[in-house]
């Protein structure tokens, strides 16, 4: 089908361009930064008469951080493999060559999808089944929740590729870009706030960072993940610092997110489908 044929071309174009070697390279460099530093992190516990509960918690800190941090290079990964998709090669007239084909515009628009969809999941299991691994070794330690928390972390990382897709069909790559970015960071910003007012019971802060998720919801899903990723039997979610969900969003967060996530795909295909080139 002409779909597939266009998302995997979009995966070799993104091999030729050499982007994804150079994110592949840095995660692998990310892990091995965190393996050495959790190394020597157990070992220090180790030669210390630290309790149980204790160890367990380092392990659960240190691996919120690292998925944090994977989160967040997932996210800047999608935006950097996609936003010259549309807009670059509308721009280049290099779009000319697949349009003249009797091909529909919409199978276009979900091939590239398709294939950068297949190359960001890839990356988030690589990251995330690579700090599983390290924690696991070295400490013997497992999150129970993780394939929820790593689902959602999905979710937001398809979000965050799909603005960038939809706005490469009506604006300059440049422009395309700092609305992305603008967006993520709009959200994290908003998310921030909300956990703030939680804290000091400001409703008014709380209310900003629910505006911010209804227009983003990125960072809503991430901070849902993480009440997946906090222990069960942890009552004090303060223990975990910058990493805890001091408040978590509701399940109506989710649904909300993939109908964001459909209404985006849609007018990528709307937008593209009318676009004059």
């Amino acid at each position: 089908m002409p779909i597939f044929i266009i998302a995997r071309l979009t995966i070799r174009e993104a091999q030729r361009r050499r982007l994804l070697w150079v994110a592949l390279f840095m995660g692998v460099a990310f892990l091995l930064v965190f393996g050495i530093a959790f190394h020597y992190i157990q070992l220090d516990l180790e030669r210390q008469p630290t309790m149980e509960d204790q160890t367990s918690f380092v392990s659960v800190f240190l691996l919120t951080a690292g998925l944090y941090a994977v989160n967040l290079l997932v996210n800047v990964v999608a935006v950097l493999v996609s936003v010259t998709t549309l807009s670059g090669e509308i721009e280049s007239h290099t779009i000319d060559a697949i349009v003249t084909k009797p091909i529909p515009r919409w199978q276009v628009v979900v091939g590239k999808w398709l294939g950068f969809a297949a190359l960001v999941l890839a990356y988030l299991a690589l990251l995330v089944s690579g700090l599983m691994l390290i924690v696991y070794l070295r400490s013997g330690f497992y999150m129970d929740n993780i394939g929820q928390g790593v689902l959602l972390m999905a979710l937001a990382a398809l979000l965050v590729l799909t603005v960038s897709i939809a706005g490469g069909t009506r604006l300059s790559t440049i422009a395309n870009g700092v609305l992305t970015f603008m967006l993520f960071g709009l959200a994290f910003l908003g998310g921030l706030l909300e956990q703030v007012g939680a804290l000091i019971r400001n409703q008014a802060a709380v209310n900003v960072g629910i505006v911010s998720s209804l227009i983003m919801p990125a960072d809503a899903l991430w901070k849902k993940a993480v009440a997946y990723f906090q222990p069960s039997g942890n009552s004090n979610p303060f223990e975990l610092g910058p990493f805890a969900a001091i408040t978590e969003p509701s399940s109506l967060m989710v649904v909300y997110a993939l109908l964001y996530l459909t209404g985006l795909i849609l007018f990528a295909l709307w937008s593209f489908s009318r676009r004059d080139l």
